[in-house]
Order: structure tokens, then sequence, then C-alpha cells
């Protein structure tokens, strides 16, 4: 969609999120923190959504496989929260802020996998849109 304009870009699907900040509303994707990441380029950002895609899905599979190792879901879950933030995944990125401490706590892992599975599912749109 090399024609896409900034007008069309939009806050895609908002999910309200139980964390520090009582009633906090964050964007599944936010397609103008992404424009204005990429400067723009169209290509760039369905490159970045489909990076994304792939670091989600490795990074729920290694969270399944951490077990008790503290450092190693800390590592995994702040790296997945400064992937989703800097592509405009924001409810992602603060689901995982919010958990990143919660070490070996299926809660935890359940609420990054609930977030992170309707992330995949708000990409797929997005990536489908731009193709049409």
């Amino acid at each position: 969609m090399a024609g896409a304009h900034f007008a069309d870009l939009k806050l895609i699907g908002c999910r309200m999120l139980d964390t520090n900040r009582k009633g906090a509303q964050a964007p599944l994707l936010d397609g103008a923190h992404l424009h204005r990441y990429t400067g723009g380029d169209v290509a760039l950002e369905v490159e970045l959504y489909g990076l994304l895609r792939g670091q989600i899905v490795s990074t729920l599979d290694a969270l399944e496989r951490a077990g008790d190792d503290g450092v190693l879901w800390q590592r995994l879950v702040h790296t997945l929260k400064g992937a989703a933030r800097g592509v405009g995944a924001m409810a992602l990125g603060e689901v995982c802020a919010a958990q990143e401490a919660r070490i070996n706590d299926p809660q935890a892992l359940e609420a990054i996998r609930v977030v992170a599975n309707e992330t995949l599912g708000a990409i797929r749109t997005e990536l489908d849109r731009r193709a049409a």
C-alpha cells in the first residue's frame, strides 16, 4: 500500500489493562506511532510487523520453557516489551511491563499470552488490510 496517507493510520483495537494504572487503555497497534518511527516507509512498517510477529511466537515458546529461571524470564519479557513498544504494540508492551517481575507465575504467562495473541490477530488484520 505505497499510497498510504498518515490520515489513514489509526489505533487498532484498544485493551483495558489491569496493571499499576487502573483502567489504563492501550492500543493493540498504534499505526501513527509506527508511521512516525519509520518516517512513513510502508515497506519497513510491514517488515517490522512481520519481525514482531516472529518475536512474539518465539518468545511465548521460550517463556513456556523458562521454568523457574528468573533471569531468562525477565530478559525475555523485557526484550518483548521493548520490541512491542518500538513498533506501537502498546498493549503488549504494557502487559509485559506489568508482568516482568512475576517470575514462574502461571497467571503472568497467561496475561502475556492473551495480549500477545490479540496482538498477533491485530497484526494479521493490518497486514491483510495493507495487502488489499
